[in-house]
C-alpha cells in the first residue's frame, strides 16, 4: 500500500514532515536569489527604481531567462528534498514515489501523452472556432530555447510539486490520520490554495481555484488507485510542458515565446469547471479499464488498517511506537 510506506520508518512521526517541507521551502526560497539578483542588476543596468513587486519580477528579463530562473529554483527544492528523504526520515526515495519496486516508465509516458493529445487538440479546436482570439508570435530561435528550457526543467518543476504533495505530504498525513481520505482531501486543498497567487486567480477570480483543488483531487485519486505517483508525474508534466510551449496570455503564471498568444478577455464560466467535471472523471474511466482499478471506496476513504501497519513496519524489521 503505497500510502503507508512512511510508517516502515522507525520513529517517523508527523512532525518531521512539518520540519521537512520547511527544510524544502527555504531550500526553494534560496533558489530564486539569483533570479532576484538578475533583476536587481538589470533594473540598476537601466537606471530603473528597485521597487521590486511580482509584475517586474516576471518583466524584467526575457522571459526565457525568466522561465529558467523561476524553474532553477525547483531543481535546488527537488535536490534538497531528496536528501530529506533519505538522511532526515531514513526512507527509500522510491517508497515516496510508488508501491512497486521501480518506476513504471510506461506509466508515466502513457498518462503523459493522453493529456498532451487531449491538450494539443482542444487548443487547435478552440483557435479554429475562435480564431480572432489568438495570434500566431512563432519565432523559431527563441521557441527552440524555450524547448530546451522548459525539456529539461518542467519535469523537474512538476515532479518537485508532485513528491511534496501526492508523495511526502500524502504519507506524512497517513501516520497522523492512518486513513487515506484526510490525506486525499487535504493535500488537495492545500495544493490548490499554492496558487491563490497566481496572476490568474487576480484576472479571473478565485472561482479559479476549483480548478485547481480539484485537479489536486484528481491527481491525488490517481496515486491512491494506482498505489503509486506515475500516472500524476506523466500528467502534471505534460499539462505544464504543453501549455509553456503551445500557448500564453498576459495573464498566466507563465509568459513564454510559445507558438500561440491568447488575446481573449479571461471569464469565469463553465470552461474553468469542464476538466474538474468532465474531462478527469473520463480519464479517470480510461485509467480504471487500462489497469483495473477496483476497490475504490475503500482505497480513496477507507482506514489504514493496523494490520497494513504492523506489515510495513515488520518488513524491514522495526517496531511501531
Amino acid at each position: 500500500m503505497f500510502i503507508a510506506q512512511g510508517f516502515k520508518i522507525k520513529n517517523n512521526h508527523f512532525w518531521k514532515y512539518i520540519v521537512g517541507s520547511i527544510i524544502v521551502i527555504i531550500a526553494s526560497a534560496i533558489g530564486q536569489i539569483p533570479w532576484m539578483i538578475a533583476v536587481v542588476l538589470k533594473m540598476l543596468s537601466e537606471k530603473k527604481s528597485l521597487d521590486i513587486d511580482e509584475k517586474t519580477l516576471m518583466s524584467a528579463l526575457d522571459s526565457n531567462l525568466t522561465l529558467f530562473l523561476m524553474l532553477f529554483s525547483f531543481a535546488i527544492a527537488l535536490v534538497t528534498f531528496y536528501f530529506v528523504i533519505k538522511y532526515f526520515h531514513g526512507q527509500k526515495f522510491i517508497e515516496v514515489t510508488t508501491s512497486r519496486k521501480k518506476l513504471d516508465w510506461n506509466r508515466v509516458f502513457f498518462s503523459f501523452g493522453i493529456w498532451a493529445i487531449i491538450s494539443v487538440g482542444t487548443t487547435v479546436i478552440a483557435y479554429f472556432g475562435t480564431p480572432e482570439n489568438y495570434e500566431i508570435q512563432f519565432q523559431p530561435i527563441p521557441f527552440l530555447i524555450l524547448a530546451v528550457i522548459s525539456i529539461l526543467l518542467i519535469p523537474i518543476q512538476t515532479s518537485t510539486e508532485e513528491y511534496i504533495f501526492r508523495g511526502y505530504l500524502m504519507q506524512g498525513f497517513a501516520i497522523l490520520s492512518k486513513n487515506k481520505w484526510f490525506p486525499l482531501l487535504l493535500t488537495s486543498l492545500i495544493f490548490g490554495l499554492m496558487h491563490i497567487a497566481n496572476p490568474e486567480v487576480a484576472k479571473i477570480g478565485k472561482i479559479i481555484l476549483l480548478y485547481y483543488i480539484g485537479t489536486g483531487l484528481f491527481l491525488g485519486i490517481l496515486t491512491l488507485m494506482d498505489e503509486g505517483m506515475e500516472l500524476a508525474l506523466g500528467f502534471h508534466a505534460s499539462n505544464n510542458l504543453i501549455a509553456a510551449l503551445l500557448i500564453t496570455s498576459d495573464w498566466t503564471v507563465f509568459q513564454t515565446h510559445s507558438i500561440l498568444k491568447d488575446n481573449a478577455e479571461p471569464s469565469a464560466g463553465f470552461d474553468v469547471l469542464l476538466p474538474v467535471l468532465v474531462i478527469f472523471p473520463i480519464l479517470l474511466f480510461i485509467f480504471s479499464k487500462k489497469y483495473k482499478w477496483k476497490n475504490w471506496k475503500e482505497k480513496l476513504t477507507g482506514n489504514i488498517p493496523e494490520q497494513e501497519i504492523t506489515n510495513q513496519i515488520n518488513e524491514l524489521g522495526n517496531k511501531y511506537e
